[in-house]
């Protein structure tokens, strides 16, 4: 089976998801072919011979402000699709994947070929973006249009149908994680170089937009920091770093904490943490959350979208209200100072990780592509034999 990949490069979880799930399709035989702007960043982690990236490239005019990226991007598809003689197409983000697929495979049709896609939800392309009205008619529009539907959690999937006029089933497969690759390994050397008095370690990775609260990851360290020796690790970048770190300094906590930008290698930095701090406003599912439950790092999160589905409060980590720093702050210090207790949630975590292990998500992801490969041929055929007796 060749299959197309839509998806963002970035280190955003759409982008990782679709990346990663490339990547295990690859290693069971299938052709993928990644079409988006840039090479997505998981992929620089290894050669996969199965493999095959195709760059949009967008031309800039004087007469654009805004270069129109979706256009090119379904120019790019129709050339692959026809070259490259592709089964079938998996888009990840509504917003233009899915509008690109569709109009894609409307110019498909006028050159007699014709191609299922596939949409996955993955979260603000439904809970925030998607809900504008300036784009809600033409998402609504092409997730209706799609030949199959995922989410990554039945909380995105319940909001879904709940803030659109969805008229098809929404198949829930959950986000995955690499056992293999993201698990604990003993990294005590780059621990103790970066807490040389044994303080606990606190970490929190996001694209730092408002959404994820980063300000409140830093009050929720200050707070734990003034009961426990501590440090904590910022991974990542985006709009909301220069305020946290403005933020750390006004509270006299900059030497306590690493703001460490965009990490590939997150595991070995997930290896030496004690606590994960995810305060997010929503989360349609919290992939980089389960990576860290996979390294045995429990959770201090909020109570908000799909984090209750992987984090079980009072055994993999603690859920609070959104914004409630104390009580988040109050919860990581209970652990923190209870290493057997530490010890326990730990264990749990790993545990409960291992339910989303790869090896048991992408066979749902198989099963789901030649279900809808097999309807479309059915479809296919049914359109031809109408076709000819119109002409009888």
């Amino acid at each position: 089976m060749k299959i197309g990949i839509l998806c963002y490069p970035t280190f955003g979880g759409s982008g990782v998801l679709a990346t990663e799930l490339g990547m295990a399709l690859s290693d069971k035989g299938y052709e993928v072919h990644f079409i988006t702007y840039k090479q997505p960043v998981r992929l620089t982690l290894g050669f996969h011979p199965n493999i095959y990236f195709h760059e949009v490239k967008v031309p800039t005019y004087p007469l654009f402000d805004f270069p129109p990226y979706e256009t090119a991007l379904t120019s790019t598809m129709v050339d692959v699709i026809l070259n490259q003689n592709l089964d079938l197409l998996h888009v990840h983000y509504a917003i233009p994947h899915a509008s690109a697929a569709y109009f894609a495979r409307q110019i498909l049709r006028k050159k007699g070929r014709d191609i299922p896609f596939i949409t996955t939800l993955h979260g603000t392309d439904i809970t925030l973006v998607g809900r504008d009205a300036t784009y809600e008619p033409v998402v609504t529009f092409s997730i209706n249009e799609s030949d199959a539907i995922t989410a990554v959690s039945q909380n995105l999937k319940e909001e879904t149908l709940r803030e659109f006029q969805i008229e098809k089933d929404i198949c829930v497969i959950p986000n995955f994680v690499d056992i293999k690759r993201f698990h604990q390994t003993d990294k005590r050397h780059f621990k103790q170089m970066l807490a040389p008095e044994g303080e606990k370690i606190l970490v929190h990775v996001s694209n730092f937009r408002a959404v994820k609260r980063v300000p409140d990851v830093i009050r929720i360290f200050q707070k734990v920091h003034a009961e426990v020796p501590s440090k904590l690790l910022m991974i990542g970048d985006g709009p909301e770093r220069q305020a946290a770190e403005d933020l750390a300094r006004s509270l006299n906590l900059y030497h306590d904490i690493r703001f460490l930008g965009k990490q590939e290698q997150i595991s070995e930095i997930l290896s030496i943490a004690d606590l994960f701090l995810l305060p997010s406003e929503t989360e349609s599912f919290g992939l980089s959350a389960l990576e860290a439950m996979s390294c045995m790092v429990p959770l201090i999160s909020s109570n908000t979208g799909g984090i209750p589905e992987i984090n079980i409060h009072g055994k993999t980590g603690f859920l609070s209200p959104v914004g409630d720093v104390d009580d988040m702050a109050a919860n990581a210090i209970g652990l923190l100072t209870d290493d057997a207790k530490l010890t326990l949630f730990k264990k749990n975590a790993i545990a409960h990780a291992k339910k989303f292990e790869k090896q048991h998500i992408i066979p749902l992801y198989e099963k789901l592509y030649c279900r809808v490969l097999k309807e479309h041929s059915a479809e296919k055929n049914a359109r031809l034999l109408c076709n000819t007796k119109k002409h009888e």
